[in-house]
């Protein structure tokens, strides 16, 4: 080969590997960028997302322990939705004569349209303050949680308002809701909400090249 002919050989050798070079530099700082904006920033979007939707799964878990402790109690499977829809209906509601599928349906759903509401809250308490927390850090976190929004809803919010509005108390009413059932309620949703938080995190899309 022409000495002239292997120099430029050499010399476009050297340029390609000099735009290599360049190129996993780029690749490299992009991201290290992405990594800091996840050491610094918080998704509360996304997490907020994610939260609503384990908001359902944990308020289908609650509603499912509900009608089976019901159930082995010798209770109305569905008492609590029954309880929970004297909010919108009053005494009728826990009326024997009102066993109105469509109207227990339409109980489940709003019960579990609240757990997705109040998923948001404990997602995102847990994903801000207890995401190093660990399993059982988490546990007591959701713990801390589940009463302090028990004791808010049911003798913070309930104990006023459902007298104001529909003439009667039967929420917070021990013959009709004892409060220990209302309790496990809630703990039964933010433990489930702990042990299903891994599903609802963020893990940023990284580019996946040949080098790596």
């Amino acid at each position: 080969m022409p000495a002239d002919a292997l120099s430029e050989k050499i010399e476009r050798l050297e340029r390609l590997e000099a735009e290599a070079a360049a190129l996993a530099a780029e690749i490299e700082a992009s991201r290290a960028g992405g990594d800091d904006w996840k050491r610094r920033g918080y998704y509360l979007t996304y997490y907020a997302t994610a939260g609503f939707f384990l908001g359902m799964v944990a308020a289908l878990v609650s509603l499912v322990f509900n009608v089976v402790g019901a159930s082995l109690a010798g209770k109305n499977p569905l008492q609590l939705i029954k309880v929970y829809l004297t909010f919108g209906l009053g005494a009728k509601a826990l009326d024997p004569a009102l066993d109105s599928g469509l109207a227990l349906a339409i109980g489940c759903v709003l019960y579990i349209a609240t757990g997705m509401l109040l998923g948001i809250i404990f997602h995102v308490i847990l994903t801000r303050y207890a995401a190093d927390a660990g399993l059982w850090g988490r546990l007591a976190w959701a713990t801390g949680i589940a009463v302090a929004v028990w004791l808010v809803n049911f003798y913070g919010l309930i104990a006023w308002l459902q007298p104001l509005l529909f003439g009667g108390n039967w929420i917070i009413d021990n013959k009709e809701l004892p409060w220990w059932v209302a309790l496990a309620t809630h703990l039964v949703f933010g433990w489930t909400m702990a042990l299903i938080y891994p599903w609802g995190l963020y893990h940023p899309y990284r580019l996946q090249t040949e080098r790596s």
